[in-house]
């Protein structure tokens, strides 16, 4: 109880920790022991400014699905499948190998890869594809989303994006700052910076717009921003709490948190007529909203039982229902994209992990070991579960798969980071 009150207050009152600025870095911590194992040769490549090869194999090794072949261990170095000797990539038991080359053709480049089969001595994936200098990164994301989609069966998320927020004390003065970079920490661009906090990210449905709560003018606003262009708007300053928008999954709404009527209750508000249509009515704390993938529900954290937990209640008014029960606090939801999971924060005895709860059966699994983890945000292919964590006083992120077995962190050098979202 203590813990939702002290969340409550960072994300609805402005106190916000003194957090540093810096590059994001990831690492494994947890692979899966059946991991594949798949070599990637470096591309044959002509003055390219990005070494493709280096970012599909980061990228795959990143996922925890793949053991990745260092170069060191490589006898030869193909650029297409003609030039592969099969039999010498079975002898350094290797199940798959990509090649590639990279063409500069007067500053565009053509990118050319071949996944293949060691065992079957076939090729099981080939792409030609053209770009841009400045694209190319985004290029080799690609390729890697085509290779884990054909080995896994599962849809590649390295070509998305993640929001965060992150802060810079120099003196008594922090400036906050809403982060967002490349899915594997790369290319981070501020979208807004305010020497007041800045908090909540919410990624619209096509990924084009964040909605975020901002105290820029001493007290809580949601303004939402077009990332290519910068534009943006205020689209809530009621009085009181104006807190944790929540797109709708088709985009024309969000619900949020407003205290104007009196307690922290749940609304909806109409994006092209600015109507808003309160949903819950509640003289506990009712917060953290978020859309069910068909939009037909909304599930929020209320502390109306005496402790927080989770609650749906219909997009378009009604019953509210509890749904869960395991544990003395379970907040901060997050829908899977197939609407079958739900990520929260489950605590007990004081400490506050990650868990996944099954729709069907409300089975609650447990992810993480704590003590002080929060804000769950699925990642687009449900297969990951990216969130905050706290260690020796350092904020950082980690991500975990949705059975446990594979966890990565994501920290700034020297400095921390919270309230993680990743984009769809």
């Amino acid at each position: 109880m203590v813990f939702f009150r002290k969340i409550l207050l960072v994300a609805l009152c402005g106190f916000y920790a003194s957090v540093s600025y810096a590059a994001l870095t990831i690492e494994i911590t947890e692979g899966i022991e059946s991991a594949l194992p798949v070599a990637v040769v470096p591309f044959a490549a002509s003055g390219a400014p990005v070494d493709i090869s280096s970012v599909v194999n980061a990228d795959l090794e990143r996922s925890g699905y793949f053991k990745m072949l260092a170069e060191q261990y490589m006898s030869s170095r193909p650029s297409s499948a003609q030039e592969v000797n099969f039999k010498e990539w079975q002898t350094l038991a290797q199940n798959y190998l990509v090649v590639g080359q990279v063409h500069n053709n007067g500053g565009q480049y053509d990118v050319q890869f071949q996944l293949l089969d060691v065992y079957k001595g076939g090729q099981l994936l080939g792409y030609k594809m053209a770009s841009s200098g400045s694209d190319l990164r985004r290029t080799a994301h690609h390729i890697s989303d085509l290779i884990f989609e054909k080995l896994t069966g599962k849809k590649g998320v390295f070509s998305g994006r993640i929001a965060y927020i992150t802060s810079d004390r120099q003196g008594r003065q922090s400036t906050h700052r809403l982060q967002v970079a490349d899915a594997d920490g790369f290319n981070p661009q501020t979208i807004a910076s305010s020497v007041e906090p800045l908090m909540s990210p919410s990624w619209s449905p096509d990924g084009s717009r964040i909605a975020y709560v901002s105290f820029e003018k001493k007290t809580a606003a949601i303004y939402i921003q077009t990332l290519a262009t910068g534009q943006r708007e205020r689209v809530a300053e009621f009085r009181g709490i104006n807190g944790a928008p929540s797109w709708s999954p088709d985009g024309t709404r969000l619900a949020l948190t407003l205290s104007k009527d009196g307690s922290p209750d749940i609304y909806v508000l109409n994006l092209s007529s600015r109507s808003v249509t309160k949903l819950t009515k509640s003289y506990a704390i009712d917060t953290e909203p978020v859309w069910s993938p068909d939009g037909s529900s909304i599930v929020f954290t209320s502390d109306r039982g005496g402790k927080p937990q989770l609650y749906i209640t219909p997009s378009q008014g009604g019953q509210e229902k509890r749904l869960t029960f395991s544990g003395d606090y379970n907040a901060r939801a997050s829908f899977s994209p197939d609407g079958r999971s739900i990520a929260m924060v489950h605590g007990n005895g004081g400490s506050y992990r990650i868990a996944v709860m099954d729709m069907g059966s409300r089975s609650i699994n447990v992810l993480t070991s704590g003590p002080a983890d929060e804000s769950p945000s699925f990642a687009p292919n449900g297969s990951m579960i990216l969130y905050a964590s706290k260690k020796g006083g350092t904020g950082f992120l980690s991500a975990v798969s949705i059975d446990g077995k594979m966890k990565q962190r994501l920290a700034f050098n020297g400095g921390e980071v919270r309230e993680p979202a990743w984009s769809p």
